[in-house]
């Protein structure tokens, strides 16, 4: 049974993770009969934001670990105790709030920088020849994080932030929602979903296949 780690940062596609995309990442590994562990950074949200407009609530605080349990019913380790030679893969689930949580690509682009933590285990895991999967804007954390190695990797278009993960070092390909990128030689997979759907079902589509991907890799 391949294991694989689900990282997460909170519930909601502008403070946390994405819904849709965790719930069928979650639900593609469960089909195929992977064992998962769902982890979250400890500590707050970047803010919590209102869910019609997206702005954030002045004053609110939520917790990453606590909010993420919402979309893993409760069984999410820290982030921290997570390791490389205790997993088959990893795969990460986008959201504007991953942008923000797991990192601060979204303030500072090419120049951010990605969480300790986080930074060490896709290290490890890529050093491990382990592989990684990477929804939405997911890829540009991995771009920051292994930019030495110049990874393949997709944010949907060749626009805007695909710019700055391209800065930062990455070789940037666009693709299709309902497609993948194959970085073959650094193991990683990585597809637009909510960057470019306009559905679940599109977004459905493109993450069934980057989850049959990783696990053939793993």
């Amino acid at each position: 049974m391949q294991r694989v780690g689900v990282i997460l940062c909170g519930c909601g596609r502008y403070d946390g993770s994405e819904i849709h995309e965790s719930t069928l990442a979650l639900l593609h590994l469960a089909r195929a009969g992977a064992q998962v562990q769902c982890a979250a950074p400890e500590g707050p949200q970047w803010a919590v934001c209102d869910s019609f407009t997206g702005q954030p609530i002045a004053g609110a605080s939520r917790s990453m670990r606590v909010e993420a349990a919402r979309i893993a019913r409760g069984a999410v380790a820290p982030l921290e105790q997570l390791r490389a030679g205790d997993l088959d893969a990893v795969i990460l689930p986008g959201g504007s709030g991953a942008a923000r949580n797991l990192g601060d690509f979204a303030v500072r682009g090419a120049h951010g920088q990605v969480r300790p933590e986080l930074a060490q285990l896709l290290r490890a895991l890529h050093a491990a020849g382990k592989p990684i999967g990477a929804i939405c804007i997911a890829p540009a954390l991995v771009a920051l994080a292994l930019a030495a190695h110049r990874p393949r990797l997709t944010l949907g278009t060749l626009d805007g932030p695909a710019q700055q993960a391209a800065a930062a070092g990455a070789e940037m390909l666009p693709c299709a929602v309902d497609d993948i990128v194959v970085d073959e030689r650094n193991r990683i997979v990585s597809t637009p979903a909510y960057i470019l759907a306009r559905s679940i079902r599109e977004v459905d589509a493109g993450i069934g296949k980057l989850v049959r991907r990783v696990l053939e890799m793993a």
